[in-house]
């Protein structure tokens, strides 16, 4: 039977007080932005709010759990987990099964904000997560949108909102401790507003306080039983559908109850955040290290499968946690030493195979930089590349089978080194052959700038560039010159301006240059730059021979002859490197 539990101002006070809490079994906030937006929206509509299941754990008994509180200040760097509460002894609470997102979403929209990083900005880049509150314009029109909703919910900073002049933004959170009627609308009217727009605003504002002070929508299912093997089965019934809790989470809450010695979920938190900070920053997941604790542990399936969560397996994850650790750390620090990050790695689940071999090998801490593993490390990073490559997809279909199978190998044949001709063989036999043919390597050659392969393929091409330092893809003919006006300007006939503007983002066009270079080239013509920075015939000819830029004409008239020479003399590379298997000295050569 359910029961009422009053306002969504009362359920928020209970989340301040610490009355509702998060068992430790319950996975991290999800929400994005838009699904609180959405939400809000929902609630001044009038939409079904949902019911809540509730765990009542006595003061008897909560002392032998540990609980989180909800997330309330949002920054998906930062502070994108739960906080921790420890233990509550001797304190009665009620611990949140279903309707945890729900609940954090209204927490942060009343009560804090979110602070999401912005497109085409760094991780390291404080600025790139701008703090932002949820706000309601008050005068937008109640005309649904083409997702039906109504009223104008947008998480925004300061900034963004002197920047509307068309709107009038109301801080969501002010509601929370405004009165209703007179004084209400006397605050609008102090806000300038007046006529029309006022009742409009005072219709709109009266709603809202309603929604939250007024109407008593919150109802639950209340669980007593103090068993938690009974509440952890009621969780995973609840929970493993699919559809509201994916596999990774529930194999997190089963750890989080078996672990003994360790705490998982601060602990595999805090191994996320560690990874996703080496280098120029990662966006490696949960789902991502929990898989690894699969491969690594050496449990039969890698598979987010129900059966794989068993005592014995969670217990020998424990066990091997501190390796593990150990591996991925190291794992990630090769991927940002082949200049991979988060913006040019395409496929994480790429690195699983990588980590189970230094997991298996322990090999020492100075694997990474000693000029003595050099080999090895080149074998991993052309074996790592050659799969980000595929078009087709290596790591799509069929990626629990196939990472058991790599796992086998590394395990058989990785003694010594990394087993690139062994694992080649395996892929083959499963139908992903790291071989390209004629016909991939022509779309390599048309592939665009922007396409996240884009790097690997430079890297691959280019070795010798130093990717330890921040490098960018850069156009040999700047992309600043191919607009129809300066194309026409330039003296480019007008029926060869959309194959120009089309062939500037292509493959042939594009090169790896560090960015101290890329800033100092900016818009100038290559020739021009070229002359610049080496003055010396010599090391210019050098320059244009490493970077398979063959003659490169003074001007952008002749830029179709560049790419099409260009193009011939990637092709011819290409087929080299990717059309057959590395050379087996290569590999064998790998430092011991």
């Amino acid at each position: 039977m359910y029961k009422p539990g009053g306002t969504i101002a009362d359920a928020l006070k209970r989340i301040q007080n610490k009355s509702y809490v998060l068992p430790a079994i319950q996975r991290e906030f999800v929400w994005k932005p838009e699904q609180i937006e959405r939400l809000f929206d929902s609630l001044m509509q009038g939409y079904p709010f949902g019911t809540f299941l509730f765990w009542r754990v006595e003061a008897s008994t909560s002392g032998k759990f540990k609980f989180y509180d909800f997330v309330l200040n949002y920054h998906q760097r930062d502070a994108a987990h739960c906080p921790e509460l420890g233990i509550m002894h001797h304190q009665s609470v009620t611990a949140v099964l279903d309707g945890q997102q729900r609940l954090t979403a209204l927490n942060i929209g009343l009560r804090g904000s979110m602070a999401i990083k912005q497109p085409n900005k760094w991780w390291t880049n404080s600025d790139a997560f701008p703090v932002r509150l949820l706000r309601l314009d008050l005068l937008a029109a109640q005309e649904p949108d083409e997702d039906g909703a109504i009223y104008r919910f947008k998480f925004l900073d300061d900034a963004q909102v002197a920047r509307d002049e068309n709107s009038h933004w109301f801080k969501v959170p002010d509601i929370l401790g405004m009165a209703d009627g007179p004084s209400m609308l006397s605050g609008l009217m102090a806000r300038g507003l007046e006529g029309e727009a006022l009742m409009k605003a005072y219709h709109t504002l009266d709603r809202l306080h309603r929604v939250v002070h007024t109407h008593n929508l919150i109802n639950y299912y209340e669980e007593e039983a103090q068993d938690v093997e009974r509440v952890l089965n009621i969780f995973i019934r609840l929970n493993s559908g699919g559809t509201v809790l994916s596999y990774s989470d529930l194999l997190l809450s089963i750890a989080v109850a078996q672990w003994k010695q360790i705490d998982a979920r601060a602990e595999i938190h805090k191994l996320v955040d560690d990874l996703n900070r080496i280098g120029a920053g990662f966006n490696l997941s949960q789902d991502f290290v929990l898989k690894a604790g699969l491969m690594l542990a050496d449990i039969a399936s890698v598979g987010f499968k129900v059966e794989n969560f068993t005592s014995t397996n969670m217990a020998a994850l424990e066990a091997n946690w501190p390796a593990i650790r150990i591996a991925l750390l190291q794992t990630i620090e090769l991927a940002a030493s082949f200049g991979l990050n988060g913006q040019t790695l395409r496929a994480d689940s790429a690195l699983l195979p990588i980590a189970y071999y230094p997991y298996r090998r322990n090999p020492p801490a100075n694997y990474v930089t000693h000029s003595q593993h050099a080999a090895d490390r080149e074998a991993i990073r052309g074996w790592l590349i050659r799969s980000l490559l595929k078009a087709s997809g290596i790591w799509g279909s069929g990626l629990d089978t196939l990472l058991t199978a790599l796992r086998d190998t590394i395990r058989a044949h990785g003694e010594t080194s990394f087993p690139v001709t062994d694992l080649r063989q395996v892929m083959a036999q499963r139908s992903k052959t790291l071989n390209f043919e004629a016909a991939e390597i022509e779309d390599l050659l048309h592939m665009e700038y922007g396409d996240k392969r884009m790097f690997a393929l430079l890297s691959l091409l280019f070795p010798f560039v130093d990717l330890r330092n921040q490098f960018h893809i850069d156009h040999v003919f700047p992309a600043s010159r191919f607009t129809r006006a300066r194309l026409s300007k330039a003296g480019i006939p007008e029926d060869r301006i959309d194959a120009f503007c089309r062939h500037a983002n292509q493959l042939p066009n594009l090169q790896l240059l560090e960015g101290a270079a890329n800033i100092e080239k900016q818009a100038t013509l290559p020739a021009a730059w070229l002359t610049q920075r080496f003055p010396d015939e010599t090391a210019r000819k050098h320059y244009r021979e490493k970077h398979l830029l063959g003659a490169i004409p003074d001007e952008l008239v002749g830029f179709e002859d560049f790419h099409k020479a260009r193009r011939d003399l990637l092709r011819a590379k290409l087929t080299e490197m990717l059309s057959t298997a590395p050379p087996v000295a290569a590999v064998s050569a790998a430092a011991s």
